[in-house]
């Protein structure tokens, strides 16, 4: 004959699992507190990090550096000649580095960045120098 099995939970375990059930809701509001606190990151999640966000990020502070760019509400600076040369150069050991290793479309998007940043730099050395 078959013994029936019994199951017997005694208080201590009922006790320690309700303790930890509070433990880990306790934790839980904490969290959603600091969330909270901290609120949602301005202008929501970033984006994935990749070759062309990198190949951007770098455009962008050129355009910045070059004063193509400007923020919205902010005084009009001088631009950064050496800043914008800085950017482009790190661009080119990027282009230089990854020969070889890139995609079709992250090639040209490397090559197309490269050649429009410095054609604005060389437009703007030549109007910043030019008689006025």
């Amino acid at each position: 004959m078959a013994e029936d099995k019994k199951i017997i939970i005694d208080e201590d375990w009922k006790r320690e699992a309700q303790r930890e059930k509070e433990v880990l809701a306790a934790r839980e509001a904490e969290e959603k507190k600091k969330e909270a606190e901290d609120g949602p990151r301005p202008g929501g999640p970033l984006p994935e990090g990749s070759l062309a966000a990198l190949i951007s990020m770098l455009a962008t502070q050129t355009l910045f550096a070059l004063g193509f760019l400007q923020i919205k509400g902010e005084e009009e600076r001088e631009p950064d000649l050496d800043l914008a040369r800085y950017n482009i150069e790190l661009l080119q050991a990027l282009e230089e580095k990854t020969q070889g290793n890139l995609t079709p479309e992250e090639q040209q998007l490397l090559r197309n960045t490269l050649s429009e940043l410095r054609m604005g730099y060389v437009s703007l050395v030549n109007q910043l120098s030019a008689p006025k």
